[in-house]
């Protein structure tokens, strides 16, 4: 039992993309942002203005997801959650979905070599900077939270470069392999437009 439960834990660590988000101050200002978006218990639904529109695109995202998250319960809760927490957070759900495919192949409980939890893998550190020690990173919408938040966060620090603010997320900025890899993820399996636009 304890060699099968190593087994799999060691999967999840060496399977995941993740690397180091580096620890760095963070002014007052900031902090206190960071903590609101965190704090926000509202929930999660889809922000669509015409809800026809919402619909069509959870039931895309779920076919698409079906085999990673066979629950469908589950898996259209994920998808709102995802949608939601991205989009208040000014990203692009979509690409936040390359970013987890990426960072821990939809695995709930992953863990990178480096520590980073859950789907986006976020560092535990930033518990510590903006949350509170209640909080658990491997809560699905909670680890969503904290990774959309940071993304923005970067993303507002990079000036919108999505490519600096991912390889800040991934803790490899300057290097070209993972923007490349969640853009191309993105691109490939997550990528949606309406049909009437």
């Amino acid at each position: 039992m304890r060699h099968t439960l190593f087994i799999i834990l060691m999967t999840l660590v060496t399977t995941c993309f993740a690397g180091g988000q580096r620890e760095e101050p963070l002014s007052n200002s900031v902090k206190a942002l960071m903590q609101k978006s965190i704090s926000d218990l509202a929930a999660p639904r889809l922000l669509f203005d015409n809800p026809a529109e919402g619909e069509i695109w959870l039931n895309q995202m779920s076919v698409r997801l079906q085999k990673r998250i066979p629950d469908e319960k589950y898996r259209i809760d994920f998808l709102k959650s995802v949608h939601y927490e991205a989009t208040r957070a000014g990203l692009d759900p979509q690409v936040v979905l390359g970013l987890i495919q990426v960072e821990s192949g939809f695995k709930k409980y992953a863990v990178s070599s480096v520590g980073a939890r859950g789907y986006m893998q976020v560092m535990p550190f930033w518990v510590r900077s903006i949350g509170t020690q209640e909080h658990n990173l491997f809560d699905m919408r909670l680890n969503l939270r904290y990774g959309c938040t940071i993304l923005r966060h970067y993303l507002d620090i990079e000036r919108g470069n999505y490519y600096r603010a991912l390889g800040r997320y991934n803790g490899s900025l300057g290097k070209p392999q993972y923007p490349n890899l969640v853009v191309n993820t993105w691109r490939k399996h997550w990528d949606f437009v309406f049909a009437s636009r």
